[in-house]
């Protein structure tokens, strides 16, 4: 059957008119889709029994569904939800003192292989339709209000996939979240980060976004990339720069570095200096993350001293960082752990 969701307001329009209906009923049926998120034809009440079965007889909504719900100590909420062909993907609420956040995915499993993240020991199987990411955000905001009284107020595509390589879908769920015709969110309230695609970089450029870029560093060389990242070996840290370079250039919007700092990997002083370097060169920010442990994965989480005075290195240099503290660890909810220990249940509900 026809996704009934893919049809623009003028296709739905068209299609109310050939049932003999008045035009109006096409707005409704627009917002009980983007507005009110319906899960299924039927539960558009103000809709006639007779057009729903109309449009059930030829339409579905694929309506993302929540398969199971963790809470963890620090109250960040993971879900990992069923796609309407039975794949399943991971989405987290993340609330704060001063935000409640949603991380979304944008493929099920990843084809970038990083040797850090849970999702990169994942067959790639799918993207995920845009309708489908909006989902997610509808869902989560939906249950930021339930447990904590309060909408979203960001949104990161930072959760399973590479969003850049699943782009035109990536785009329209950001159109969608941020139209007055659905959640009305401002994009500057909305990240996308990428493992470095250099030449999707610069399509952003061109399509003149409006939300942030964040670029998942993680090492400060081509050497030491290329050990964790395979995509470094295609889209090397100077190509990476050049396209931020263009990016900026183009939009005159500061880019986030995430840099994770490993034990012995990446935490030296020396390893600083390099990322000041880089820091330098394009109007930035950086967020040094916590390594959270993956199953099977020999590197370590960098000791609290070194942590620290990596990050003193970089305020003595007059870098824009801060040091990001992780959440939902016990759930497997934090940074990288997407798909981690619950992964092999993923095949089917």
């Amino acid at each position: 059957m026809k996704n009934l969701r893919h049809l623009s307001f003028e296709e739905i329009e068209k299609l109310i008119l050939s049932y003999g209906e008045k035009p109006y009923r096409a707005k409704q049926i627009y917002e009980w889709i983007w507005k009110h998120g319906a899960r299924s034809i039927y539960e558009m009440s103000n809709i006639s029994k007779s057009i729903k079965d109309k449009l059930n007889a030829e339409y579905t909504l694929n309506a993302l569904q929540n398969h199971h719900t963790q809470l963890s100590n620090d109250s960040t909420i993971k879900n990992r939800f069923v796609l309407s062909d039975g794949n399943f993907i991971e989405g987290v609420l993340i609330p704060t003192a001063t935000r409640m956040t949603a991380c979304v995915s944008s493929q099920v499993g990843c084809s970038l292989a990083c040797q850090f993240c849970a999702t990169g020991f994942m067959e790639r199987k799918r993207n995920v339709d845009f309708d489908e990411i909006y989902d997610q955000v509808f869902l989560l905001n939906r249950q930021a209000i339930e447990h904590y009284g309060t909408k979203l107020s960001n949104i990161v595509y930072m959760g399973m996939g590479e969003p850049l390589l699943n782009y035109s879908n990536v785009m329209k769920s950001i159109e969608k979240i941020t139209s007055t015709d659905g959640l009305g969110m401002s994009p500057s309230r909305i990240t996308v980060s990428t493992a470095g695609v250099t030449k999707m970089i610069k399509r952003l450029a061109d399509d003149q976004v409006k939300f942030n870029l964040a670029i998942s560093l993680h090492a400060p060389t081509d050497a030491k990339r290329n050990q964790i990242m395979p995509i470094n070996e295609t889209n090397h840290i100077s190509s990476l720069i050049e396209s931020l370079d263009y990016y900026y250039k183009k939009l005159k919007k500061h880019v986030t570095f995430e840099y994770i700092l490993f034990d012995q990997f990446n935490d030296s002083i020396e390893d600083a200096d390099e990322l000041i370097k880089i820091a330098r060169r394009i109007p930035s920010k950086i967020n040094l993350i916590e390594y959270n442990p993956v199953s099977g994965v020999k590197l370590k989480k960098s000791s609290e001293q070194n942590m620290l005075k990596f990050m003193n290195h970089l305020e003595k240099n007059r870098v824009n960082a801060r040091l990001r503290r992780s959440r939902g660890k016990d759930i497997d909810a934090a940074c990288g752990q997407l798909a981690n220990i619950n992964h092999p249940s993923l095949q089917q509900p």
